[in-house]
């Protein structure tokens, strides 16, 4: 009979070292084997040496982004008081989690807020304006593609934003 399937979550400690060695979506800390992911724990052995201890998820969906992908972020220490849409393009180190780009043409500020707290809007793709105080702010505007949109309403904003756009150009 099969052993029981384990679940676990990222931070939970597996087992001391003594008893596995470490495998994917795990780490080691103060001789213990801990969970990095929230998954099936699994453990193999071959040929009588310690078992390989891993934690698998069920779907294998990229929950962290990896170098090249495309990742909406809110930006807290640029003055942009906004969320933007970024490519990853470092991991970074320590002192930073990772380093974004928004240098490509579909990427950049999505939403922005002016001083007065009012969201503003997009009035070329290098300009945002605040409709309550009419002050015009430079941001690179993102041309958000329709795949990246979660709902109805935000797609038709969005297509009613560019096609504004387009009519001034």
């Amino acid at each position: 009979m099969a052993p029981p399937v384990r679940y676990c979550i990222p931070g939970e400690r597996l087992c001391n070292l003594e008893e596995g060695s470490p495998g994917s979506g795990t780490y080691t800390q103060h001789g213990y084997i801990f969970s990095s992911l929230a998954g099936c724990l699994t453990k193999t052995s071959e040929n009588g040496v310690l078992p390989v201890v891993s934690v698998m998820r069920e779907v294998e969906s990229q929950l962290l982004p990896d170098v090249g992908s495309i990742v909406t972020c809110k930006v807290s220490k640029f003055p942009s008081r906004g969320h933007c849409l970024a490519k990853v393009i470092s991991l970074g180190d320590t002192q930073s989690n990772y380093l974004l780009t928004t240098a490509e043409n579909e990427l950049g500020v999505v939403v922005a807020h002016s001083e007065s707290t009012v969201q503003l809007v997009p009035i070329s793709w290098c300009e945002m304006q605040c409709p309550k105080t009419h002050t015009k702010e430079f941001r690179k505007v993102a041309r958000v593609q329709p795949e990246f949109l979660q709902t109805k309403e935000a797609m038709f904003n969005l297509l009613r934003a560019q096609l504004f756009l387009r009519a001034k150009v």
